[in-house]
């Protein structure tokens, strides 16, 4: 599988923590064969979270996260660490990094108990083991496995300027790489071989130049890989596609922006749906999110809406988050609801202000920090959708749209 081939979502995300100095930077550096993090004697090199997406063998795909010292201090110091603790929402592996000339302090230990707490799978790893006596290191082996109840095959001494049992290391990460579901798929289990696909892309003012968007891509080649036929069109080309192609397709898939204009021309007995329904079901919130849509019938005025995004890009006129979701919220409400709007790695702490939440489909984000997020508004009894299934219920059509999950 090579480099590109692997969305940052679908790559197993490995967080490095310690404190200032304890050798993070040096680590990943160490693991790679790269000098991928700066490595510096000045404490807090590293000021904010750095992502590298990367292959690592044994592992394969993976996103390395350097992040700020533990240690950090001043009030920039502070939003530095609460950056680094903002990284676990997307780890499925914690490297935690001891100096190991100085041992425990209680910053680790606050960001060993987060992690444990997270049931994060985690290494403890001791650096500098050229500057500690193998008696001394055996001692802290044994002291951190009873304490802090961690096995003894996730304990390593290692000293990253020698490379000194990185090997090892690289060979425990492979193994707490989660397995994965590996009946997940987004859309080929709803097909057959041989089956015609019609996926409707709209190419707008706010469609990437060149390209398509990540959802599209990995449907298209999810249907490839299902042996069937995809076929790309933009909304205005749908009817007469369908009219021309002389099969029925097994499926039509849409952007949910065209929603409405593409269920006026797809006929009844042909199954539709959208990008973000699948990827919801792909994601495991399906359920979640068809329940969470149904909150938009709650809504009265003054009441506040979080409209969140899993990634940052540049804003367009009609961007469908900012300008076009609102929009629509207030046409079907007919309530005077306000708005507040997040991006990227940002996400509120307390939702407590909320009525409801539509998160994008998530496709940037990967499955750990949605799981995060959707467990945010659960707990706090916050009714979350995303955006499709929200059109999709707004437009009057999410029932068709999910016919093909009998099971909802």
């Amino acid at each position: 599988m090579s480099l590109n081939s692997t969305p940052s979502s679908e790559r197993t995300h490995i967080g490095i923590f310690g404190r200032r100095n304890a050798g993070k930077s040096s680590l990943i550096n160490a693991l790679t064969g790269q000098n991928l993090a700066i490595v510096s004697d000045v404490q807090g090199t590293t000021t904010d979270p750095v992502l590298k997406a990367m292959e690592l063998l044994p592992l394969g795909p993976v996103v390395m996260i350097d992040t700020p010292g533990l240690d950090d201090e001043g009030e920039l110091g502070k939003l530095r660490i609460q950056k680094a603790y903002q990284v676990l929402n997307k780890t499925d592996i914690a490297v935690l990094v001891i100096d190991g000339t100085t041992g425990f302090t209680t910053q680790d230990e606050a960001i060993l108990n987060r992690i444990q707490d997270k049931n994060i799978p985690l290494l403890l790893i001791f650096n500098k083991s050229d500057m500690v006596p193998e008696s001394v290191q055996t001692e802290m082996i044994l002291s951190a496995q009873d304490k802090y109840q961690i096995a003894q095959k996730n304990i390593l001494w290692v000293n990253t300027t020698e490379k000194h049992h990185i090997y090892e290391l690289k060979e425990q990460l492979a193994r707490l790489v989660p397995s994965g579901d590996s009946s997940r798929f987004i859309v080929r289990d709803l097909v057959n071989p041989g089956d015609f696909v019609v996926l409707v892309v709209p190419i707008d003012s706010a469609a990437p130049k060149g390209r398509l968007i990540l959802p599209q891509q990995q449907t298209i080649r999810d249907l490839l890989d299902a042996n069937t036929t995809a076929i790309v069109v933009k909304e205005t080309e749908l009817r007469s596609t369908l009219e021309s192609l002389g099969k029925k397709p097994a499926l039509v898939i849409t952007d949910s922006q065209a929603f409405k204009e593409v269920a006026k021309d797809t006929p009844g007995d042909i199954p539709l749906t959208s990008f973000s329904i699948l990827f919801a079901r792909y994601k495991g919130n399906l359920e979640t999110v068809v329940h969470g849509a149904r909150a938009l019938d709650t809504l009265n005025d003054g009441d506040t809406l979080l409209i969140s995004e899993g990634c940052t890009h540049h804003r367009q006129c009609d961007d469908i988050g900012t300008v076009k979701l609102p929009r629509w919220v207030r046409e079907y409400t007919g309530k005077d609801v306000q708005f507040e709007f997040t991006s990227g790695t940002e996400f509120p702490l307390n939702l407590d202000k909320y009525k409801m939440i539509i998160h994008c489909g998530g496709c940037m984000l990967n499955e750990r920090e949605m799981k995060y997020r959707l467990k945010c508004a659960g707990d706090a009894k916050i009714p979350i959708t995303n955006y499709g299934t929200a059109i999709a219920y707004m437009k009057g059509i999410l029932e068709r749209s999910i016919e093909i999950f009998p099971q909802l």
